[in-house]
């Protein structure tokens, strides 16, 4: 069973969550959009658009859905079986968070590593 297949985003907490966004936007080109990111679509060696993107975004310091993480930064990894992985990662000893969500968007679930940092399991919609 293939675990984590890649990255699907990267979210990060700031002090001044719009200042940090605008700095990106001006300094770095990041389209942030009103929702305080961005979605990078992938492509081929051509530059044409291929199934995936990995979203990027900036959220207050004061948001908690890094909790029980302790990190100010949160990695979401692509995986294939999200179950199934999530069940060996419980036979492993890992700390397993309960939750699993299942959405238009995929499927969820949260590990948190030895060091208290929270990640996020993603298993796309079919398609992407």
């Amino acid at each position: 069973m293939k675990r984590v297949t890649g990255i699907g985003g990267i979210f990060f907490k700031a002090k001044d969550a719009p200042a940090l966004q605008a700095w990106y936007k001006r300094h770095l080109g990041i389209d942030v959009q009103e929702w305080g990111g961005t979605a990078f679509t992938w492509t081929d060696g051509e530059g044409k658009p291929v199934a995936g993107t990995t979203i990027w975004s900036i959220g207050s310091a004061q948001d908690d859905r890094f909790a029980p993480g302790t990190a100010s930064f949160m990695v979401n990894y692509r995986v294939e079986d999200l179950h199934a992985l999530v069940k060996v990662l419980r036979e492993e000893g890992c700390n397993v968070l309960e939750k699993i969500d299942d959405s238009e968007y995929g499927k969820f679930a949260w590990v948190i590593d030895p060091e208290g940092n929270k990640l996020e399991l993603w298993q796309p919609p079919v398609g992407q």
